[in-house]
């Protein structure tokens, strides 16, 4: 069995207390994963800026390169693994087998990660607006117009407590390095795979070992890096959203509740946009925060409904291995049937119409495991409790609801597809700010654009714009021969 260390700045920490991360379906452990204590992130975190200071050593654009040769690498490349050495095909097959995601889900995953990092320069230079990054790592230089600007960094570090089930959302901490910024990161219990990977990535890759810590542990871990980074990210429910709304220094990415609104001027078109509505809907597994939760049209919502029934309602539980795979299971026991538990109420409101219930039974429940296939409703207003429900599986509700008050009645939306040619409400929608991404046209919600912002600009997190004057002429003139 694989035996994984706690990475303390780099070097590998034998910890007395270990937790083993089972196979969802056998039972069988996959490895022992060593776990850390609140203490000992505390401990380290006094030396953080030595994380910063390491990776100063080398330009933004060293870093770059590096990053780009690590993608190569853990896409590629048998890695070094705790006791072991890992594969791509075991890496594909251990974050299966603990996470519940379908394998050929898992790869793809893979490779929109490593699809960040080869095109890390221009997410960069799209997320500065085109600042040259020597300004990033001096704090002050000279903008295209000639102007003195200065981008003070906020932490020499990033915290970030990482979920158990979603490999994608690592894009989002993958600019940090190239940004001289350190890591110190609380992998899932369940999906430790990927951040120890890439671990191992980077230092193959030439990135220094001192910059990253994985601490593996309880929620005590968690407590200390939120508390202890003076800038963190957190991936969890409502509930966790709500602790740190408000915490300048926690970004938080909870659940998503995207959706697609159809206007009235191209509602009556529905048909053109199922196949959009079903990717939308279904895409990962539905484990994605940005997998549509609620469809609001100003009518012909029953049959959309219907329709998107016919095409999701038969999918069925396949194993893992299957390539045709479109469900992930839920590993912890019971957790499917309560999930289904609570949605039962929500279907039986007046008003609500379960237009999978002609497919056969939503929830499957294994040995070891649970699935819930794919749950389309039908709501007759937006007031119904089912139309602001989200979980992770394919589950969306048709709303009906007009025009006039979808983006009022639409509640937070992390991404917003508005399919229109109405100018006025376009407007509208631009001025949402219950709206984070907003999509106008035909575009899946889950289709991300690498060159725009997920939930917050990481550039406005991590720096913080500032005045600074030059009172030297001599040195403003040397900046501006330098480019920077």
């Amino acid at each position: 069995m694989l035996d994984i260390p706690v990475i303390r700045w780099g070097k590998p920490y034998e910890s007395l207390e270990t937790s083993e991360v089972i196979h969802f379906e056998t039972g069988e452990p996959i490895a022992r994963i060593g776990q850390a204590g609140g203490g000992i992130v505390s401990r380290d975190l006094r030396v953080a800026h030595k994380a910063r200071e390491v990776l100063r050593q080398f330009s933004c654009d060293e870093l770059i390169e590096r990053v780009g040769q690590a993608a190569d690498y853990f896409e590629n490349d048998s890695l070094p693994l705790g006791n072991g050495l890992q594969t791509p095909a075991d890496f594909v097959h251990q974050q299966s087998a603990s996470t519940g995601l379908p394998e050929h889900l898992c790869r793809s995953n893979m490779q929109k990660n490593c699809f960040v990092l080869r095109n890390m320069r221009q997410i960069l230079d799209a997320l500065t607006r085109g600042l040259d990054l020597d300004i990033m790592t001096r704090g002050y230089g000279i903008e295209q117009r000639g102007v003195v600007v200065s981008y003070q960094v906020q932490t020499p570090v990033l915290g970030a407590v990482l979920p158990n089930i979603a490999p994608g959302v690592h894009t989002l901490w993958m600019p940090v390095i190239p940004l001289q910024v350190g890591l110190v990161l609380k992998p899932g219990s369940q999906e430790p795979w990927t951040a120890y990977r890439f671990n191992s990535a980077f230092i193959k890759a030439g990135i220094p070992a001192e910059a990253i810590s994985l601490y593996p542990g309880g929620h005590d871990v968690g407590q200390a890096i939120l508390g202890g980074c003076r800038r963190s990210m957190i991936f969890g429910s409502a509930q966790t959203v709500a602790q740190y709304s408000g915490n300048p220094q926690v970004q938080v990415h909870g659940p998503g509740f995207s959706k697609i609104f159809l206007g009235e001027d191209c509602v009556d078109e529905w048909p053109k946009y199922l196949d959009l509505m079903v990717e939308s809907i279904a895409s990962n597994g539905g484990r994605s925060c940005i997998n549509t939760s609620a469809i609001f049209t100003p009518r012909h919502g029953r049959e959309i409904a219907e329709a998107l029934a016919r095409e999701l309602g038969p999918i069925d539980a396949l194993p893992s291995t299957d390539p045709n795979a479109r469900l992930a299971a839920f590993t912890t026991p019971g957790l499917g049937a309560n999930i289904w538990k609570m949605l039962e109420q929500d279907l039986r409101e007046p008003g609500v119409t379960n237009c999978t219930a002609n497919y056969g039974p939503r929830l499957v429940e294994r040995e070891r495991c649970s699935y819930l296939r794919p749950v389309i409703c039908h709501a007759d207003s937006p007031e119904r409790a089912i139309a602001s429900k989200e979980f992770m599986f394919p589950l969306a509700t048709v709303v009906d609801c007009p025009q006039q008050k979808m983006i009022s009645a639409a509640g937070p939306t992390l991404v917003g597809t508005a399919i229109t040619n109405d100018q006025n409400w376009i407007d509208q929608l631009v001025d949402a700010h219950n709206i984070d991404r907003l999509n106008i046209g035909a575009i899946a919600t889950n289709r991300l654009n690498w060159l725009q912002p997920h939930e917050g600009n990481l550039i406005d997190f991590l720096f913080r714009s500032r005045a600074v004057q030059l009172g030297s002429p001599e040195r403003v003139a040397a900046l501006a021969v330098s480019g920077t």
